[in-house]
């Protein structure tokens, strides 16, 4: 071994430097006795990088494992950098959704531009080349003075590299709930296309390997973000800026591209995306899952700061990074690749027999540790957890003229129409979309075939807080129906479980509910999850977010004509699929209009879901327009179709449970009065329910005797956001 384990610069290991680093005592204890004296300062850095709740997943690891990921579709679920679902014809979907919650309140524009790097990186290191993007954002109520700052730059953020790099950004959701007073969330998506028989892999093979650093080179930013991510916020949020990582998305799109070609190349043994924890976590990642270790020689790496420490280095969070393990053969053809992108090539170690990851910076040693350790042996909780209670019986609802509620919906930031936010997004770069942000999930066509991929990204925290279970369950149902009225059929799914204080047990007890939830939805919707994120510690304070864990969901539609996506026209019937019963707990018109949350989440009957969407799916051809129902009922559906197509709608029911109430496994339907008693016979068949509940026509929205023009209302769905934060 060169060198000794000793740097006389670097700090002396006290209880406080072992907290700051996010390590309890028992679990310094542990270290301790794995490596069997002191570790030195880069390697409590590598520790607590490894470690942290970010990356090592040490609460939720044990609840995990009980979610279906297999499937006759899956090709590789989670474990890797993104999961990947066969599409048919020799072709591979790649996706992946990702928190950079606590980034984007420290620093919203960088926090969320690099949200999207980070995501996009993990889809194209698998081989794939993204074509989609979705974010899910959580901010504060609209009052609070971070608010308005926090959505501009958060926004902002995400059109700025989404565009630059040239992705489509084709759906997504936005809400705003004081539960994020201090805590945003900012939940990013990408989905690429692959050969199903090209995907690359992070497990490194072969002894005495290259170990090639590639992109842009090392700085400072981000040192320490991972464990930065999982921990609360308190009064010294403003000492962790430096944490937020600083994006470029030019250098992502040559990176992109430099990464495709040397792919191409059979350059490429294994590679794997510098995220959380860098250099740190990419290598160890490789080390682990090919049984080798690793040996870095830091004084090779590219940095673009002078005098960076091993420790720097090695917990650097900068952007545009990846580290491969390379066929020494191929060492001049894939310098030559990236040389003609323009960046950086430097052979920074090798892959070596034994179980260690050895660090060595200017001829000195300043880390020597088990790899096998720093992964496997990481700390796996338990924690103690009690079930939410049940709510209490609500109180009745008051009754409402229903355009007085639709435009108290209309008017809410929540529900009024996200022109303001979307309009930032290219949604139509590579020309392939086929259906954008604002209408639903988002269709994109899979280049040069006939085939198309529906995306969408759902969650209603509002239930998961009042139930986790049935909010688990809503969640992914709510994603199925979202690409079912597309007529797409769900192949799989992704999840951003964003949660507060895992300590707490009814924090933990959320959680545990809301897997279960999501588990049995998935199980009976065949959705398996086949990549994810989870981030806890979403707490200011002590004040928790509310739980949120989001969905996101592709389905596959395999030839134009399967496709639902056309408006409805003048005439035609407004059908109902569902069986309505008026659940006004946990509504967004009991939120919005009344200021209240109490109630239970709805129910969701997962073999109605199942039946209800294979109803539709069967049924495309018959259908112009489909929305599912959920957040503001089938009002504020039938007033959202009514109007993209630019229609008047009367509907004869007046009352608010009807209108306004969230029950599950519901579509509404437009179509010609021929292909409505068509629809009904099929329906009488599959044991559907369907009821024709209104006619297209006229330029008013009606519900009962009570109306208002068409266009005053769009004008005031159309406004309200720009009018809040414009």
């Amino acid at each position: 071994m060169r060198g000794t384990i000793a740097d006389m610069q670097e700090p002396a290991i006290t209880p406080e430097l072992v907290a700051a680093h996010g390590l309890k005592p028992d679990e310094y204890d542990r270290i301790l006795e794995i490596i069997g004296r002191e570790p030195t300062f880069t390697e409590l850095g590598i520790f607590s990088a490894m470690w942290n709740e970010h990356c090592s997943y040490k609460s939720s690891k044990k609840w995990l494992r009980t979610l279906p990921t297999e499937g006759p579709q899956v090709i590789c679920g989670p474990g890797e950098n993104a999961g990947v679902v066969d599409i048919g014809d020799g072709q591979a979907v790649v996706f992946k959704m990702e928190s950079h919650n606590h980034p984007s309140y420290i620093e919203p524009y960088q926090g969320a531009a690099t949200g999207v790097g980070g995501i996009l990186r993990d889809v194209f290191t698998m081989g794939a080349r993204p074509v989609a993007a979705m974010n899910a954002l959580s901010f504060g109520e609209v009052g609070h003075p971070k608010t308005r700052s926090l959505v501009h730059g958060v926004v902002e953020g995400i059109g700025g590299y989404g565009n630059c790099f040239g992705v489509p950004t084709v759906a997504g959701e936005i809400r705003f709930h004081p539960a994020y007073n201090g805590n945003c969330l900012v939940n990013a998506f990408a989905a690429g296309i692959a050969d199903a028989d090209a995907i690359f892999y992070s497990a490194a093979s072969g002894v005495g390997m290259p170990v090639v650093y590639l992109g842009a080179k090392t700085g400072r930013d981000g040192v320490g973000g991972a464990t930065m991510a999982s921990a609360e916020f308190d009064e010294t949020i403003e000492e962790k800026r430096p944490t937020v990582q600083v994006g470029d998305p030019f250098t992502e799109k040559r990176l992109l591209e430099a990464c495709l070609e040397l792919m191409a190349s059979g350059a490429v043994i294994s590679i794997q995306d510098m995220g959380a924890a860098g250099l740190t976590c990419s290598a160890v990642e490789m080390g682990d899952k090919g049984n080798l270790g690793i040996r870095l020689e830091l004084d090779r790496v590219p940095v673009r700061e002078a005098a960076m420490t091993a420790y720097e280095m090695m917990l650097s969070e900068s952007q545009e990074r990846m580290l491969m393990v390379l066929r020494p053969e191929k060492e001049a053809e894939a310098k030559a690749i990236f040389d003609k992108w323009d960046l950086d090539f430097a052979i920074v170690g090798e892959t070596i027999a034994e179980d260690r990851f050895l660090i060595l910076h200017h001829n000195e040693t300043k880390a020597d540790l088990p790899l096998s350790k720093l992964a496997s042996s990481a700390p796996e909780y338990d924690r103690p957890w009690t079930a939410t209670e049940p709510v209490a019986e609500m109180e009745p609802v008051p009754g409402i003229d229903p355009i007085d509620g639709l435009k108290a919906l209309l008017a809410s930031p929540n529900y009024a129409a996200k022109n303001w936010v979307t309009d930032q997004y290219d949604s139509m770069v590579m020309a392939d979309t086929l259906r954008g942000p604002g209408l639903g999930a988002g269709v994109v066509r899979v280049h040069g075939t006939d085939k198309s991929l529906a995306f969408t990204s759902d969650v209603t925290p509002r239930y998961v807080k009042a139930n986790p279970l049935e909010g688990g369950r809503q969640a992914v149902a709510e994603a199925w129906r979202n690409l079912v009225a597309t007529g797409a059929l769900p192949l799989a799914a992704t999840d951003n479980l964003n949660f507060g204080n895992p300590e707490k047990p009814e924090i933990m007890g959320q959680f545990v509910g809301a897997i279960k939830g999501i588990g049995e939805a998935c199980r009976a919707l065949d959705m398996p999850i086949v990549s994810g994120n989870v981030s806890l510690y979403n707490e200011t304070d002590g004040q928790a977010i509310l739980p949120t864990p989001t969905i996101g969901a592709v389905g596959l539609i395999e030839s134009p004509e399967k496709m639902i996506g056309g408006t409805a026209q003048s005439g035609m019937m407004l059908l109902l699929v569902g069986e309505t019963q008026g659940h006004l707990g946990c509504s967004a018109l009991l939120w919005e209009v009344f200021g209240r949350s109490d109630g239970d989440a709805p129910p969701v009957d997962l073999e109605a879901e199942k039946r209800n969407g294979t109803f539709i799916r069967d049924n495309a051809q018959y259908i112009a327009a489909c929305s599912d129902i959920s957040d503001g009922g089938l009002a504020l559906a039938a007033f959202e179709m009514a109007a993209a197509a630019g229609v008047g709608l009367r509907v004869e029911n007046d009352d608010s449970a009807f209108l306004f109430g969230e029950d599950q496994a519901r579509y509404i339907v437009a179509c010609g009065y021929d292909a409505a008693e068509w629809l009904m016979i099929e329906a009488g068949k599959a044991s559907v329910p369907v009821a024709t509940v209104g006619q297209f026509g006229g330029d008013t929205l009606r519900f009962g005797r009570s109306e208002a023009p068409l266009g005053e209302l769009v004008d005031l769905w159309r406004g309200t956001f720009a009018g809040t934060f414009g």
